[in-house]
Formats: structure tokens, C-alpha cells, sequence
């Protein structure tokens, strides 16, 4: 019987990450793929990433991360914002690769059935570091330590004023989607960033929470009925439990990160396996 699993923060443009990448299998011709974001900044990275795992495995789910949404000179394809979203949905379309704007596929392998839901929400800046009372305040903090995110200066929303309008937007159609799924069937919830921020608690720079989701979320693996949650984006693969629902953070990470500890997880997170296998 198949496995449902994930990774994410592949970040193919590094020539080590690009070769992991490659050896990337599935166990068996039924285990399904979750990518979790951030495969790459341009989009020829995405593409080539991406079809590579969909030739591998029965099924490949995709959720954009920042990278992917990135606006760059390096980029041949100059798209911004949603434009530049529905370009990467277009192309997974045509790879046959799931994303957030198709039907939510029921997972019937082992641990099933559950309800498979990519999601794209972005980030509104609620996440807000200790003593900022507002996203100014955090943004002031944030420079003066030097820790700002890249999106500040690449992640355009366009047609959308601002990230959290584009967020709201976002969080407010998919709410919509997920209160429309069958009660009787568990999900599980598959985002680039955390939807709750307790996560974020551990990162070395606090100022960097901010970019890292929504308090909309906070209660969303309750109501939707969420078996697990799968997310990347920090960079700190492991599992933590809140509300008794598990958390995995499923990324690869930059290379100087990896080689510190290597993969103690394994490349692959069985989505749906006991949590103390996978610790």
C-alpha cells in the first residue's frame, strides 16, 4: 500500500539541493508527493523539479512558498504577484501536479481516507516579535537587526495593495473551500507556512516570525478536522503537537544548514505515520 509523502524548501538553485533532488524516489508506484514550497526562484528550477517528481510518483501536490513567488532580474519570466501564481498553476497543470486551485484529492493509502488540502494563504504579519505592537513597529525592529525578509523586496502582490490583502483574500476563499469539504473526513492540511505560531517560537531571529503566516489560521486543524499538518518555510524539520494534531515541518533547507545535522528525518516525512517514527 502507497505512502503519503512530503517534503519541502528543496531550493534546487543550489547545485547540492539540485542533486538530492535527483535522487528522490518514491517506495512504492502508489506513494503520493506533497511539496511543501519553495522549490526554486525561477521558474524553469520549478519546472524542471517538478517533472521530474511527477514522472516518479503516482501523484505530486504542490503549494507555492515565497521563493516561487519572487520577481527577479534573474528570471527570464518576469511575472509579479498573481499573475505570476497562476503562471506556476498553469504549469503544474500541464505537468499534471496538483496545486491550491484544484479539486482538494482524496488520499486513500495507508492512513486513509483522508482529504488532501494544498493550501496558499501567505502571511499578514500578525506573527508580531515580543514588544511590537503593530507590523511598523515589527518592520523597525526588523531592520534594525538586520534580519529582513527577501520578500520585502521581491514578493510583489500586484493587483493586490499589500501581502496581507493579498493574505486576506486568500485565507477568506479558502476558509470558504474548506467548510464546503465532507465532516466525516479527516484532512490533512498542507501549507508552506505553519498555520499556527507557536512554531515560530524557536527561531533564532524572532524578528523573522512576522514573515511566517497568519493569526486567521490559529484554529484551523480543529475545524477542518485535521489528522496533520504539513508546512516548511523555517527550515527546522521536526514535529511538534498542538491541540493534539501533529505538526511536521518537512524541509530540506540550504546546504549549510543540512550539513550541520545531516537528515536525521530522512529526505521523505511519511505524512501519516506515527509521530515517534519520525523524531
Amino acid at each position: 500500500m502507497g505512502k503519503l509523502l512530503a517534503i519541502s524548501d528543496l531550493h534546487v538553485s543550489h547545485p547540492e539541493n539540485r542533486e538530492i533532488t535527483t535522487r528522490l524516489a518514491p517506495e512504492s508506484d502508489e506513494d503520493w508527493l506533497v511539496v511543501a514550497g519553495d522549490v526554486g526562484e525561477k521558474v524553469a528550477d520549478v519546472e524542471w523539479a517538478l517533472r521530474l517528481l511527477s514522472e516518479r510518483f503516482a501523484t505530486v501536490v504542490w503549494v507555492p512558498g515565497n521563493h516561487e513567488l519572487w520577481s527577479h532580474d534573474r528570471d527570464p519570466v518576469g511575472l509579479r504577484g498573481v499573475d505570476r501564481y497562476r503562471h506556476l498553476v498553469e504549469l503544474c497543470r500541464e505537468l499534471g501536479v496538483l496545486t491550491p486551485e484544484d479539486p482538494y484529492p482524496l488520499w486513500t493509502g495507508a492512513g486513509g481516507p483522508v482529504r488532501v488540502a494544498p493550501l496558499f494563504l501567505l502571511y499578514d504579519y500578525t506573527f508580531l516579535p515580543a514588544g511590537a505592537r503593530d507590523k511598523d513597529e515589527a518592520l523597525r525592529q526588523a531592520h534594525a537587526r538586520g534580519v529582513v525578509c527577501t520578500d520585502e523586496f521581491l514578493l510583489h502582490p500586484d493587483p493586490y495593495p499589500s501581502r496581507e490583502a493579498w493574505c486576506a483574500a486568500r485565507t477568506a476563499e479558502t476558509e470558504r473551500r474548506l467548510a464546503e469539504l465532507d465532516p466525516e473526513v479527516p484532512t490533512v492540511l498542507v501549507n508552506h507556512y505553519p498555520l499556527v505560531r507557536e512554531p515560530t517560537d524557536v527561531l533564532y531571529y524572532p524578528e523573522f516570525a512576522q514573515w511566517c503566516g497568519t493569526r486567521r489560521t490559529a484554529d484551523w486543524h480543529l475545524r477542518f478536522r485535521a489528522t496533520c499538518v504539513v508546512y516548511g518555510h523555517l527550515h527546522i524539520p521536526r514535529v511538534t503537537h498542538h491541540d493534539g494534531v501533529p505538526f511536521r515541518e518537512v524541509s530540506l533547507g540550504y546546504p549549510r544548514e543540512w550539513r550541520r545535522h545531516g537528515h536525521p528525518h530522512g529526505l521523505l516525512r511519511d505524512v501519516l505515520a506515527h509521530v515517534e517514527d519520525c523524531r
